[in-house]
């Protein structure tokens, strides 16, 4: 068989990409609106933890309020207690000894059937998300078709990893599998609170594995909705333990349990780097040295060639800095111009961005809305003030008074005249665009690549020279050639980086279950002389 025609073979041929909501159609705006005033009737209720399948109060509670509007209470959340933590990986850990004995097909359908609630309940899942984390419609539209393609692909990629690799010889036969890793906790961040969510925690159990699945503090009513669809699908008790909490306070446990086999975090490059510190030096009661899959943000620049179409270049720029007010960690934070374009280019860009619209994210008009927090408020107020003091201010959008109490910041654009500024270091995770001039490529794909992140980058050009260059030189995990760097979607575009920016691992790519399991080869001598007899013949 040849290699075409084994790919053929592959379950994950069969797989198809969710098709997002169309706004335009006057029913599905109707829709949204009903479940934001459907949503809105359960503000205010108390969130218990699930461990072991059953419910429990913490001793404190994470009371969430919408960003956009910090006097309404969405709800308080349990947080749990290091003893809780404790509880829960014991839990993993009584599940683990059935649940890996599940057949894989089984494991896969319990994944399409969260994929099936999640496609009936699109549009409560949005409204979640539009109060929670302040996320616009329609990116929070396309986390939801991010979530159930998550579900999905890793239920097919897992049926194509079910058949054991053979290698057969003469005398001997040998046999390459995977066997689930044990006990994973899966750390999520609050930008991507489903999607991200619902990634690591399927590729975990769908490999065998059991979770404890602790999320920001932030987003924690979203993933209890996930837990609540995962109970729903019937999915066996203590194989998913839902577990938030303050990171400071449970994630020490967490990690440094010696019952935990895997961790799956998405984050700050520092709490990332201290989980992998942790995992490469385990104590003497731990039984191995745990698996890490981290990513952990990205500074990541589009470079705009003396040739590019400058209009698709500035949308490009604009939506890829701007969406989300830049919350995403493979937001364009930096914009590099050859000097040829860059005073025509900056002019449409300083328009573009003027243009842009903040408000509330239950505003399908608005083009961004608020930062995640008070906290997130502050610390991008002081990059912007490090912005005036080292830059030259291009953009700085004054907000509208009538905007209700809300962490909101307007778009921002700074010109790096100096040769170096603390804001082309930083991820600021905010509002913020800094622009840079170049005098060629070469000057271009230098800047560019002196970040010690290594996530998304892109770059618009019309040379077929220079994009190859791009393709060679450009050192970031997820490069795009003239067209925006976010919004990475399953399957097409396996989403990680490398350097600071992660370890490598590709969310929903051919590769990512793998790091989820332990490959085994088993070789059997079959020139064995005779059979031992049955026992009831000795």
């Amino acid at each position: 068989m040849s290699l075409e025609d084994y790919r053929k073979t592959l379950n994950v041929t069969k797989f198809q990409n969710e098709p997002n909501t169309d706004f335009s159609r006057k029913e599905n705006r109707d829709d949204m609106k009903q479940a934001l005033k459907d949503v809105e009737e359960l503000f205010g209720q108390d969130y218990p933890l699930n461990i072991d399948g059953k419910a429990q109060d913490g001793r404190a509670h994470i009371v969430a309020r919408c960003p956009f509007n910090k006097e309404l209470k969405l709800g308080a959340i349990a947080a749990a207690s290091p003893d809780q933590a404790e509880q829960a990986i014991a839990a993993c850990l009584r599940a683990s000894t059935q649940w890996k004995k599940v057949p894989i097909d089984h494991r896969a359908e319990y994944l399409d059937l969260i994929a099936a609630e999640m496609r009936s309940r699109r549009f409560e899942l949005i409204a979640w998300m539009v109060y929670e984390t302040g996320k616009p419609w329609i990116e929070a539209d396309a986390e939801v078709s991010e979530a159930i393609d998550f579900c999905r692909y890793y239920a097919l990629a897992m049926r194509d990893l079910d058949a054991e690799l053979r290698c057969d010889y003469p005398g001997e036969e040998n046999a390459l599998f995977y066997r689930p890793r044990g006990v994973a906790v899966v750390i999520s961040p609050w930008n991507f609170p489903l999607a991200i969510l619902t990634g690591m925690v399927t590729a975990a159990l769908v490999t065998g594995n059991t979770v404890v699945m602790k999320p920001a503090e932030e987003s924690s009513i979203i993933a209890f909705k996930l837990m609540e669809m995962a109970r729903d699908a019937g999915l066996p008790t203590g194989v998913l333990n839902y577990l938030p909490g303050i990171g400071e306070e449970i994630g020490p446990t967490l990690v440094g349990s010696p019952d935990v086999d895997i961790i799956a975090f998405t984050g700050s490059r520092e709490v990332g780097l201290e989980i992998n510190r942790q995992a490469a030096n385990p104590e003497s009661q731990h039984h191995g040295v745990k698996k890490v899959i981290a990513e952990m943000g990205g500074k990541n620049a589009i470079i705009i060639d003396d040739d590019a179409d400058l209009d698709d270049a500035v949308q490009g720029v604009v939506s890829s800095a701007f969406g989300f007010a830049g919350q995403k960690c493979s937001a364009c934070s930096r914009v590099i111009v050859l000097q040829n374009v860059y005073d025509t280019f900056l002019e449409r860009l300083t328009g573009a961005i003027e243009s842009l619209k903040v408000g509330p994210a239950t505003d399908p008009g608005a083009d961004f809305g608020p930062v995640i927090s008070q906290e997130a408020y502050e610390r991008i107020q002081d990059f912007i003030e490090i912005g005036h003091e080292e830059c030259a201010a291009i953009v700085n959008v004054d907000l509208s008074e009538d905007l209700p109490d809300g962490n909101f910041i307007g778009p921002h654009l700074f010109e790096v005249q100096e040769e170096h500024s603390r804001i082309l270091d930083a991820e600021i995770f905010g509002p913020v665009l800094a622009i840079q001039k170049a005098k060629d490529l070469d000057q271009a794909l230098q800047i560019a690549n002196e970040s010690d992140y290594a996530l998304t980058g892109g770059i618009y050009s019309r040379s077929p020279k220079n994009l190859e260059r791009a393709r060679n030189e450009f050192l970031v995990g997820n490069l795009y050639l003239n067209r925006g760097i976010t919004g990475a979607i399953v399957q097409r575009h396996p989403f990680g980086g490398f350097r600071m920016s992660g370890i490598g691992t590709k969310a929903g790519g051919p590769d990512y279950l793998q790091q989820f399991m332990l490959p085994v080869s088993v070789t059997e001598n079959t020139m064995r002389r005779g059979f031992a007899p049955p026992a009831d013949e000795e």
